[in-house]
């Protein structure tokens, strides 16, 4: 049954599959039409997150992957709420994030950019929404990275969020990028996003009241999980 409530989704919100702005959406792009298909069982159900598989130190990232020592970079707070498209909390909700170093480099093998790994900091991190769907993770500012694109183009800085549903099946993937960064406008994968609005839910605003003194600036970044407005999930483009 479909809730009274449930908004229609709004298409021009969301980026098309094919953007001839973007290279890599040409080979990923459907060919043939999609196919909707109805839910399963196994789809519906699964195992629920709990506080008991959740380490406290699995938010910092500035500490969980230390090595002796603390990471470089710009020490910030990322922080927001994960709502429903009625702006209700969605409480214990798993909310993952990985992203570069401060010089813009990955810790994976096949990160080949010139900017050394860091060896006190890991990238990744995790932790369940309160019961106002609040979430934050304590963590460095990463940088910008270049990438190959019909000519040499750079990333803005920005982190990955997965959000999981009550199943492994049900995952949201998007990315935030940072209030002021001029890069944001020459992405040629933000670019795909044929609205603007849609574009600005994407960027975390400066919160200087969630700030640590002398140590942390903060950014605020709520997640709308679904409805005509929601935040765009690049692995589910289709709807969510």
């Amino acid at each position: 049954m479909v809730p009274k409530d449930l908004l229609p989704r709004d298409h021009s919100w969301h980026p098309p599959a094919l953007a001839q702005g973007y290279k890599s959406s040409i080979t990923r792009s459907p060919s043939q039409a999609l196919l909707s298909l109805p839910s399963t069982q196994s789809e519906l159900t699964g195992p629920a997150f709990g506080h008991s598989g959740i380490d406290p130190m699995d938010r910092d990232l500035i500490r969980n992957y230390a090595h002796g020592g603390d990471p470089i970079g710009e020490r910030i707070i990322v922080h927001g709420r994960v709502l429903d498209e009625n702006a209700r909390p969605v409480p214990n909700t798993l909310v993952e994030v990985w992203q570069a170093n401060a010089g813009g480099r990955y810790r994976h093998k096949n990160d080949t950019y010139l900017a050394p790994v860091d060896p006190n900091f890991g990238g990744c991190g995790r932790t369940l929404t309160d019961d106002q769907g609040r979430y934050s993770f304590h963590t460095v500012k990463p940088g910008a990275y270049p990438w190959p694109n019909w000519e040499p183009s750079w990333r803005p800085a920005h982190i990955h969020f997965s959000v999981f549903g009550t199943a492994f099946a049900q995952r949201l993937i998007t990315q935030m990028y940072f209030e002021g960064d001029p890069l944001i406008a020459l992405c040629p994968i933000v670019n795909t996003i044929p609205d603007q609005r849609a574009i600005d839910q994407l960027v975390a605003r400066l919160d200087q009241e969630a700030a640590i003194p002398l140590d942390s600036l903060a950014y605020k970044f709520d997640i709308v999980l679904r409805g005509h407005q929601s935040t765009h999930f690049e692995n589910r483009p289709e709807g969510n």
